[in-house]
């Protein structure tokens, strides 16, 4: 009986620290009016584009025939290419904008998340600002976003630039926490109104090569912005319908010069990724930055963004 009254014990103090932990790191959805003040002043603005607001920014010169377009990856926003396009708007025009399910844009209204979707909605927004033709840059699913689109749309692709892209069947050597949690059906409902900082924190970190670099601005940005409502909900549907390898035959079809960036500390997607997209992509060629992680155009964007200028003045071809 003392043994049953101990375990009873237990159980109610697991439950009551259970409860506690809960309470502490309640974290409700925000309204894009609220997350706005922060996160979208000028040049931000929203246009409604395939059924959605789109946040969007677009900067530099407006001649510039062909603008590069970034793309950012899974759980991050338009912010992640700051340091690019300080770099790159003096010159070139710069669009980049919040995908479906994620930032400021929120969850797309018919649900879709798959890959040939998310290339529909670049074509869209091409359409929307009446860009023809464009450089298309992306990183992890951003990655995959812009090679899909080169594959389904070749005729809007004049350049590709892919940092640590997504699209092949992989198996990551560590993978952030947050992603592990919003796949598993019971943890992403608790995740729907709970959300400790210390997830988002061990998150960035893991894809950091120098997780000393992650500073509490930046953890700010990932964790309010995963809280814009309908967010988390649609991040798993997102890892149910963009899965990698849908496309992964017509890698081989993509005949624009192609530049990839690979932080050789990336443990999600390792560098060999990076060596087989210059292996099937013809004309291509692969820079290696050995002390970045899976963002290395977050996390060193000036290094990374020389590179970007010298492929861009570049029209050698292997």
């Amino acid at each position: 009986m003392r043994i049953l009254k101990s375990i009873l014990y237990l159980l109610l103090a697991a439950m009551a620290a259970l409860a506690i932990y809960l309470y502490a790191n309640k974290a409700p959805e925000r309204s894009v009016a609220e997350l706005s003040q922060r996160w979208a002043p000028e040049p931000s603005q929203f246009l409604h584009i395939a059924g959605m607001n789109i946040h969007l920014r677009d900067e530099g010169p407006k001649s510039d025939e062909e603008p590069i377009i970034l793309i950012h990856g899974t759980s991050a926003s338009l912010h992640t290419w700051d340091g690019w396009v300080d770099a790159l708007k003096g010159q070139r025009r710069v669009i980049r904008f919040d995908l479906p399910a994620f930032g400021l844009t929120g969850p797309d209204p018919k649900n879709n998340y798959t890959i040939e979707h998310y290339a529909e909605v670049v074509v869209a927004v091409l359409d929307e600002l009446q860009v023809k033709k464009s450089v298309l840059a992306g990183n992890s699913l951003g990655g995959y976003v812009a090679w899909a689109t080169a594959v389904l749309h070749p005729d809007r692709v004049s350049k590709l630039i892919l940092v640590d892209s997504s699209g092949y069947h992989y198996e990551p050597e560590s993978v952030p926490l947050a992603f592990k949690l919003s796949q598993n059906p019971i943890a992403s409902m608790l995740l729907k109104d709970v959300l400790p900082r210390s997830l988002v924190v061990g998150s960035v970190k893991n894809v950091y090569g120098n997780p000393d670099l992650v500073t509490d601005e930046l953890v700010d940005r990932y964790y309010e912005l995963s809280l814009r409502e309908g967010n988390r909900n649609a991040l798993k549907e997102r890892f149910n319908q963009a899965l990698p390898g849908a496309l992964a035959d017509k890698i081989k079809t993509i005949k624009v010069p192609t530049l990839l960036i690979w932080g050789r500390k990336d443990q999600l997607i390792p560098v060999k990724f990076g060596t087989k997209f210059e292996q099937e992509i013809p004309n291509s060629q692969l820079i290696i930055f050995d002390d970045l992680g899976h963002v290395p155009h977050e996390e060193d964007p000036l290094a990374t963004v020389m590179v970007v200028k010298q492929f861009l003045q570049s029209n050698q071809t292997k």
